[in-house]
């Protein structure tokens, strides 16, 4: 059992350090074909950080494993907000901007109870199976592609600044590009089929590892990317960063697997897409308690205490 764990750690650091170089290299490519940096942030950076649940829910539907797929996107949705958020939120509390809170998290909250409907079809259609089939990932990227233009409607009225994109030589930025491509295939192969294999000698059920150890490992650049901002006092960053992470995910990550290959939905993930439901309304509730549009210690706590007694419960669940 020790050696898929090994493995499947080294998988997460290679798809992590992939993710990076990715980002890196192609951004600087943007920036020396005069993108704007507003635009690489919102399309280079944005798919770059994605690219490591993408990557994990492409193998997992190649491989025949849909439970870790879907329980990818849907751990690490609740990662994003219970966890992560709860820990920047004990760091120091957040201030939230009006447009998060009244248009993003809706959003994000959208995006999970149309998983909840599309993924039901013996209950929602009355059919004998439950799918995610390509009709309805190309609906989720329907609207990812609506979010998209939102987001740059957004930075234009806002006109929102960026941090300095780093620019290499040529060679150096197609080098970079090239190397998190192919890191972001090894590593993605190397959790997954670990995961598989752990899962086969512990007893674990495909959906407990996609729910946890996946889920947390491929939430980790979130983690770095919303303490950095935190350590900034980029408050709309770190928050903002996390909630466009949970749209990213359903509509883009898990629609665009779901249009390579249709995911056979298993009920039981039913339970966790609550616990991700109940997660968004939290955030969201907790905007209007206290201090209004601004996210507390004691309520960082709570979420994270929240999240620890998730994990309780899955491991319990088996």
């Amino acid at each position: 059992m020790l050696i898929p764990i090994i493995l499947i750690i080294i998988g997460l650091t290679i798809l992590i350090i992939g993710g990076e170089l990715v980002v890196r290299g192609s951004a600087s490519i943007a920036k020396k074909l005069g993108v704007k940096p507003i635009v690489i942030g919102l399309t280079v950076v944005a798919f770059g950080t994605s690219a490591p649940e993408l990557v994990v829910n492409i193998f997992s539907a190649l491989r025949g494993t849909p439970d870790i797929a879907i329980g990818n996107v849907v751990g690490s949705n609740i990662a994003n907000i219970l966890l992560i958020l709860g820990i920047c939120a004990l760091i120091r509390p957040l201030k939230v901007s009006i447009g998060t809170v009244w248009k993003e998290v809706p959003l994000a909250l959208l995006a999970v109870i149309l998983i909840l409907f599309l993924g039901n079809d013996a209950f929602t259609d009355g059919m004998n199976f439950n799918l995610l089939s390509r009709t309805d990932g190309f609906a989720l990227i329907a609207f990812f592609i609506i979010f998209l233009y939102y987001t740059f409607g957004i930075s234009k009225v806002e006109n929102k600044g960026s941090e300095e994109i780093a620019k290499y030589s040529w060679t150096i930025s197609i080098l970079l590009t090239l190397l998190g491509f192919a890191g972001l295939v090894l590593g993605g192969k190397l959790l997954i089929d670990n995961a598989i294999i752990l899962a086969t000698i512990a007893g674990m059920s495909e959906a407990l590892i996609g729910l946890t150890i996946v889920a947390i490992g491929t939430s980790l650049p979130e983690l770095v990317t919303s303490l950095i901002a935190v350590r900034h006092g980029h408050d709309d960053i770190a928050i903002g960063n996390i909630v466009g992470s949970n749209i990213f995910n359903i509509f883009w990550i898990l629609g665009l697997t779901a249009t390579l290959l249709p995911l056979p939905f298993n009920p039981a993930v039913n339970l966790d897409i609550a616990i991700n439901i109940f997660a968004t309304l939290l955030l969201f509730i907790f905007m209007f308690i206290h201090s209004r549009h601004k996210l507390n210690r004691w309520q960082g706590g709570l979420m994270l205490l929240s999240y620890i007694a998730y994990i309780i419960y899955l491991i319990y669940r088996g």
